[in-house]
C-alpha cells in the first residue's frame, strides 16, 4: 500500500427526483465547478477593460485541493434518496471542515418552477475524509 495521500471529490445526486440523464450530469457540473470556485479568493482578480488580468487561489503545495488539482480530477458520482439526507451530509462537511458545494435547481426545466436542491459536491478533499460523509452510499 502506499503511503501518498489521495484527493477525491465526491457528487451526490437526489435519486428521489428521477432527473433526466442530462439533468444530473449538467447539476453535478454545477456542483463541481462550484467547489472548485470556493477556492478562488475573489480578491485576487485583476479586472482591466473586462479581462482577468489575473486569478489564482492561494493554496498549500500539501493541501487536497492542491494535490487533485495537479493529479487525477478523481470525481465519483454517487447517489441519496432524499433532500434531507443530502442536507445531512452537507451539515456533516460543514462540522468537519470539508469543501462542499450544495446546488439548488432554479426550477425552469424541471421541477414545476420550484427552486429545488438536487446535488452537492464534497471536496476536492482527502479521500479519507470525504469517505467518512460519502462512503455508505451507492454508486449513481
Amino acid at each position: 500500500m502506499s503511503n501518498t495521500k489521495e484527493s477525491k471529490q465526491v457528487i451526490v445526486i437526489r435519486k428521489d427526483l428521477n432527473m433526466r440523464k442530462g439533468k444530473i450530469a449538467a447539476q453535478a457540473a454545477h456542483a463541481s465547478m462550484g467547489a472548485i470556485l470556493k477556492l478562488i479568493d475573489r480578491r485576487k482578480y485583476n479586472l482591466l477593460d473586462g479581462e482577468v488580468m489575473e486569478m489564482r487561489a492561494e493554496l498549500r503545495a500539501d493541501s487536497p485541493e492542491c494535490h487533485w488539482l495537479e493529479n487525477s480530477f478523481t470525481k465519483i458520482c454517487v447517489s441519496c434518496d432524499s433532500e434531507e439526507e443530502l442536507l445531512t451530509l452537507v451539515k456533516q462537511a460543514q462540522d468537519k471542515g470539508v469543501l462542499c458545494c450544495a446546488i439548488t435547481d432554479s426550477g425552469k426545466t424541471e421541477f414545476n418552477g420550484v427552486p429545488t436542491l438536487t446535488c452537492a459536491a464534497f471536496g476536492p478533499a482527502w479521500a479519507e475524509d470525504v469517505d467518512e460523509i460519502t462512503g455508505n452510499l451507492k454508486l449513481l
